[in-house]
Parts: structure tokens; sequence; C-alpha cells
């Protein structure tokens, strides 16, 4: 990790440092918001003691982060547009870096010191949206082209589909579990079970499925809201120092070997499909020949055989990245950015079959295998500071999950059914790479199983969390673009 500074400029190396320590400080927020909802029930239930349940908590997230992979991590990046993605400098790195953190630290911080469980993932989503926008406005591109719309649109339906999707299925399950067992004590609340029986935990079963599902939700969550701090951690590399990540360095020959032959196959793709694509990419008009590139690299479709053409001229007879100049690295990445975004775009296109969609998904895997990756020392960072945070922020978002969404307490029931809910859904999201929010997920299992189960809601907290979830992507946007406004006018 310490090659890191290694030929820095003292403040370059500095910005790094703060912006790495911004990273693991939202991530360590995020675990007074989203970790502790993953054991908010099984602490509130006393189905397990508090600290406890934080290490346990700490470790599956650690274990999510480790063995999640990367999608979520690079869907948030690929927020942004991939002009600025390729084309970002150091000063307007280290802008857009620090706006988008700071922005979802203050918002966070806020709502966590009132106990509303808001989202991190809105938050941090519109950070990322606030910073686009901005650079489209000082860039003068048209706000269309300041954010990956598409991307946007996918990310926003989880957002929004999930809760309400875990605010019925949780209900619908709590429903099941008093039909089948109508009698059972775990239609009882922490409260009921130790005045009517004189017991302090949940019966065995019951607090068994609570301990497991609450393991769950936090395994899920680390494998989904860790790996936005990774993407974060991604975006500080390699906006601050490039020339170490934009590509992964530890690539075999192999992996290297099949980024060029995507490129290949995908120069015959598109010549064999050129009746249907020539309108989009412009193949008659013969720009196959890396010289007609521009000296400022631009992603444009008419220029795609020639920037294929360029990537293989890089690549040619390369067996390691480290082989590579600095300055061959980033040209490479930018290559690889441009030729994985139009070919989604040339997906999308009317025309193709879809065995031909199927093709051009797979190329652009091959394509993007050696950009989309992260550092052992990253996720273990990550999900360190994930569990620390939930060790230290948890009290006053158990308070308002367990008691405060409902009129009466949480049944052992209701915490099951809206646990086992939380770890479909966000495993679900995890499958398709899609960022989705702990909290929501959760919080809104919980109203499903009070309204399911006749206890009524607490309006007032209804009405602040919603108000919360309404407030948080206008505001960080807000505040992450002026930010950005800022630090660009500082940065030059």
């Amino acid at each position: 990790m310490l090659h890191l500074f290694s030929g820095l400029d003292f403040w370059i190396g500095l910005s790094l440092v703060l912006a790495l320590t911004f990273v693991l400080a939202f991530e360590f927020i995020n675990g007074f918001h989203d970790t502790a909802n993953a054991v908010a029930t099984v602490i509130y239930t006393k189905a397990m003691p508090p600290h406890l349940a934080v290490m346990l908590s700490g470790i599956f997230n650690f274990l999510g982060v480790l063995l999640g992979g990367v999608g979520v991590a690079y869907a948030i990046v690929h927020l942004l547009p991939v002009e600025l993605l390729i084309n970002v400098d150091t000063g307007r790195g280290l802008a857009m870096v620090f706006a988008m953190l700071a922005a979802a630290i203050t918002w966070n911080l806020g709502t966590w010191y009132f106990g509303i469980p808001a989202s991190s993932s809105h938050t941090l989503i519109g950070s990322i949206l606030g910073v686009g926008l901005a650079n489209a406005l000082l860039t003068d591109l048209p706000l269309a082209d300041g954010v990956n719309w598409n991307k946007a649109i996918d990310i926003g339906l989880s957002l929004v589909v999930s809760p309400l999707a875990g605010c019925l299925v949780a209900g619908c399950l709590l429903l099941l579990f008093k039909r089948w067992w109508p009698a059972s004590k775990m239609h009882t609340t922490p409260e009921q079970r130790r005045e009517i029986n004189a017991k302090k935990h949940p019966p065995f079963w019951n607090r068994l499925v609570l301990v497991l599902s609450a393991m769950g939700v936090s395994f899920v969550h680390g494998s989904n809201d860790g790996q936005k701090g990774i993407g974060l951690i991604m975006l500080v590399l390699i906006g601050i120092v490039p020339a170490q990540f934009v590509l992964n360095e530890n690539s075999t020959t192999y992996e290297i070997d099949r980024t060029r032959d995507a490129a290949t196959h995908l120069r015959t793709f598109y010549i064999r499909h050129q009746a249907t694509l020539d309108d989009f990419l412009a193949l008659s008009k013969n720009r196959h020949d890396s010289s007609d590139l521009p000296k400022q690299f631009t992603c444009h479709p008419e220029l795609t055989l020639a920037t294929i053409d360029a990537l293989q001229e890089d690549l040619l007879g390369v067996t390691r990245y480290q082989d590579l100049s600095p300055a061959k690295r980033i040209s490479v990445r930018r290559y690889l950015l441009c030729l994985d975004d139009t070919a989604k775009k040339v997906a999308a296109i009317d025309g193709l079959e879809d065995s031909d969609r199927k093709d051009l998904s797979q190329l652009r895997a091959d394509l993007t295998a050696t950009t989309e990756y992260a550092p052992f020392w990253v996720i273990v960072a990550v999900a360190l500071a994930l569990g620390i945070g939930t060790m230290v922020g948890w009290r006053r978002v158990v308070q308002t999950v367990g008691e405060k969404i409902g009129k009466q307490g949480m049944t052992y029931a209701q915490g099951m059914s809206a646990q086992l809910t939380a770890v479909a859904a966000i495993g679900m999201a995890n499958v398709f790479s899609l960022p989705v929010s702990t909290t929501h997920v959760l919080s809104s299992g919980v109203a499903g199983t009070m309204i399911a189960n006749k206890s009524g809601l607490q309006s007032s907290t209804i009405r602040t969390i919603l108000l919360a979830w309404v407030l948080t992507l206008p505001a960080s946007m807000t505040l992450a673009a002026g930010l950005f406004w800022i630090g660009v006018m500082i940065a030059g």
C-alpha cells in the first residue's frame, strides 16, 4: 500500500491521504446508518446481546465485502458519464472526490444525529449525480450528457421498488406465520414475553431464525453497501494516482490477451452488422485507423473502429501492464471504457437479435475484466470501517426500528419477517449488481409487518423517514454540485 506515495508531489500525496480518510469516514458513518439496521431487530428482540451482535455483524459484513465482487462498486462508478471518467485530470479528480464525499458525510451525520434511518445509498448516488450535472454545466455539455442516465434510471428503480417490495413481502410473510402458527409465542413482543413467561430471550427456534437472518442481512449488506465504498476508493485512486490504478497491474497474460481478443471480435461483430449499425457507428466513413483519433481523446461512436485499432496497437506484444508507460496505461483504460460504453449503446439498437446482444454482453465483460477490479487492501479497509461504525453508533437506529415505526413494540414474528425479506431483496440486488438501501428495505419491511399485524404506524416517525427519503437525493445533489463548483474554481 505504501507504494501509492512513491514519486508523488507532497500536496498530491496529502490529498490522497485525505481522500482515502474521507471514504473510510463515509463507510464508518454508513455503519451508523445501514449496518445498524442489520442488527436492530436481533438486538431489540433480545435474541442476542448488543456487543455480540455487532461483533458478529462486523465479521459477516467483512465476509460480504470480501466475497461480494465489484459489480455494485462499478455500477456506482458508472453513474458518471464515460467522458468524465476517461478525461478527468488530477485537479478535477480531487474536486470530484472531495465534493461527493463531503456532501455524503454531511447529510449522513445530520440524519444519524436525529436517529432517522436515512439511506447512505441515496446520499451517495445523489452526490454522484450532483457532481456529474455540475461538471456538465462547467464544461458546456448538455445536462442530458452530464450523467449516465440509463444507469441512473436502473439504480433509481431499484431504490424505489426494493422498499415497496420489502413492505409488501414482509407483511405477507407475517400473515403466513399468523395463519400457520396462530398461537405461537413468536407473536409476542419482548416485553410481553418477559411479563407473561418471565423470560428474557425469544423461544429457541425464533431466536435461531432471528440470529441467522440478522447475520444474513449483515452479509448481503456488506456485499452491497460495502461495494459502494470500494467504488468510491477506486474513484479516488484513479482520479489522484491514475498511473497505478487505471488498470489492474496483477492481470495475467491470459487476461490481457482476452481483452485484446475481445476488441478484435468487437470489430468483426460491428462489420458483420454494418447494415444495422452504420447510422450509429458510421462504419462506411472508413475512420478505421488510429491516426483518425483526435489528440484530446473523445469517445464518439464514429471513432469506434479507430479506437479499437489504437487499443490493439498499444497492447501489441504486451504480457504485463507494468511494461506499459503510465501514459499508455491511461490511454488503454480510456479506450476500454469508451468501447464498453459504445457496445452498451449498440446493444440497445433495434434490429439486433437476442443472441447478438448476448455476444455483446460477453465482449463487454472481457473488455472491462482488467479495469473493473479492487485491490485486496481496499476491500479489507472498507470492511473494517463498516464494522467499527456499527459497533459505535447502533443505538439510535435500533430504537427507531424497534419502537418508533409502529404504535406497538415489534414481535418476534415481525422481526423474522422483516429480516428474511431484507436478506432476499438485497441478495437479489447483488445478483443483478444493483445498489439498494438496507435502511429502506428493512424499515419498510418492519412497517409492512406493523400494517399486517394491525398495530398501526407512528405517523410522526413515518413522516420523518419519508421526508428524509424524499429530501436526501436533491439535498445531496445540490450540496455536492456546489462543492464541486467551488473545488473546480480553486483548482483553477
